[in-house]
C-alpha cells in the first residue's frame, strides 16, 4: 500500500476517533463515559511503561508515585482558592498553593513537566542499576512521593487530600490525550532513537560497543515515559475529583503491569486492546466483591477478589501465550490490506469452484 494512501486512512481514522468522542460526550450516560475515559487512561498508562520496559528493557515500578505528582500538580492548580481553604482544614495552606488558580490545559503540561522532572531525578541514580536492583530503586522512589505527600500538610493536604477538583475534561480531550501519547510513542520506536533502545533491551554490552549512549537513551526513554504518566495523572484527577496519598498506592502500578503483559510488552496494539479488556472486566468482576448468598450461606464479599480474578488471567497468559495478547505484532494498513486481499482471493476461488462444479 502506498505511503499517501496510509497517511490518508491514518488522518481519516483520528477524524472518525475524534467525532465519535464528541458525540459520546453528548449522547453516552455517565458510567460509559467514565469507562471510556479510563481506558483512554489505561492506554496513556500502558504506552508509557511498554517504552520504558517493552522497548528499552528497564523493568520500573514508579508510576503510582509519577501519576501522584500529575494528579496534585493538576488538582491544586484547578481547585479554587475559596475551594482549598474548605479542603485545609488542619493546616492553611502556603500562600502560593492557596492563590494559584490555573486553566486546566497549562496545569496539565506542567503537571506532565514536573513528572518529566522528578523521572529525571529518579532515572539518573536508578537506570545505572540493572534487573532486580532497578525495580526496587524505582519502586522504592514511588512510595517516597507517595510519603512526601501525606508529611507536606500545606501543600497537599496531607492524609486528608484534595476533595472537589473540578472535572473539566470530557471525552475528546482524553481522545486527543490518547492519540497524542500513541502518535510520539510510536514514532520514537520506529527512529533512529527506537532501534538504539531496542538494541539496549537485547544486550546492552553489544549497543554500547556500536556506540550508543547506555544513559543517555535510558534517560531519554524515562523522561519521556514519565511526562506521558504526569498528564495521565493530571486526568486521574479530573476523572476521580479527589485525591489523596491512598489513591496511589503499589496496586496502580501492578495494574499497569498487568495490562501491559495482558497485551504484550513490546506492542502498543496490544496495550491498546488490554486497556480494554482490563477497564471492562474490572467493572464486571466488581460483582463478585459484593455481599451475596451462595446455596443459603451469606458471603460477606471480599475486597480485593478482582486482583485474584486479574491473577489467575495471568496466569492462564503465561501458560499458554507468554508473549501477551498480541506479542510483538501491531496494527498496521498494510495488514489489514493484505487480510482482505486475502479473504477476497477466498472468495473468488469459491465462486469459481461453484461454477466449475456447476
Amino acid at each position: 500500500m502506498k505511503k499517501n494512501t496510509k497517511l490518508i486512512l491514518s488522518l481519516a481514522a483520528v477524524v472518525a476517533v475524534l467525532f465519535l468522542s464528541v458525540w459520546g460526550q453528548n449522547h453516552l450516560d455517565d458510567f460509559i463515559l467514565r469507562l471510556l475515559n479510563m481506558w483512554g487512561l489505561y492506554i496513556i498508562l500502558v504506552c508509557s511503561f511498554n517504552l520504558v520496559f517493552g522497548f528499552t528493557g528497564q523493568f520500573s515500578l514508579a508510576h503510582a508515585g509519577l501519576i501522584a505528582v500529575g494528579a496534585y500538580t493538576v488538582s491544586i492548580l484547578t481547585l479554587s482558592p475559596e475551594a482549598k481553604v474548605m479542603s485545609f482544614l488542619i493546616t492553611p495552606p502556603l500562600p502560593w498553593v492557596e492563590n494559584a488558580y490555573w486553566p486546566i490545559l497549562p496545569s496539565l503540561l506542567l503537571g506532565g513537566f514536573l513528572a518529566a522532572f522528578v523521572g529525571f531525578l529518579i532515572g539518573a541514580p536508578a537506570l545505572r542499576l540493572h534487573g532486580d536492583y532497578l525495580l526496587i530503586v524505582t519502586f522504592g522512589f514511588s512510595e517516597v512521593i507517595r510519603l512526601l505527600l501525606v508529611n507536606l500538610p500545606m501543600v497537599c493536604n496531607g492524609a486528608m487530600g484534595l476533595k472537589g477538583v473540578p472535572n473539566q475534561i470530557t471525552l475528546t480531550w482524553m481522545a486527543v490525550a490518547v492519540i497524542i501519547t500513541v502518535f510520539v510513542t510510536k514514532r520514537l520506536i520506529d527512529s533512529s532513537y527506537g532501534r538504539a533502545l531496542k538494541c539496549i533491551r537485547e544486550d546492552e554490552i553489544a549497543a554500547e560497543a556500536v556506540g550508543v549512549n547506555l544513559f543517555y537513551h535510558k534517560m531519554m526513554s524515562f523522561v519521556v515515559a514519565s511526562f506521558f504518566v504526569g498528564i495521565a495523572g493530571g486526568l486521574f484527577s479530573n476523572i476521580l475529583g479527589t485525591v489523596d496519598p491512598n489513591t496511589f498506592r503499589p496496586y496502580l502500578t501492578y495494574a499497569v503491569v498487568t495490562i501491559a503483559v495482558l497485551g504484550g510488552v513490546q506492542s502498543l496494539t496490544g496495550g491498546i486492546i488490554a486497556a480494554g479488556i482490563y477497564t471492562v472486566m474490572s467493572e464486571l468482576l466488581r460483582s463478585v466483591e459484593a455481599p451475596r448468598m451462595i446455596f443459603n450461606y451469606s458471603f460477606p464479599g471480599v475486597p480485593g477478589l478482582r486482583m485474584l480474578a486479574f491473577a489467575i488471567m495471568l496466569l492462564f497468559l503465561i501458560l499458554f501465550a507468554r508473549g501477551g495478547l498480541m506479542g510483538s505484532r501491531e496494527f498496521s494498513w498494510d495488514g489489514i490490506y493484505g487480510w482482505v486481499h486475502r479473504l477476497m482471493k477466498k472468495s473468488n476461488g469459491a465462486e469459481n469452484r461453484e461454477h466449475t462444479g456447476s
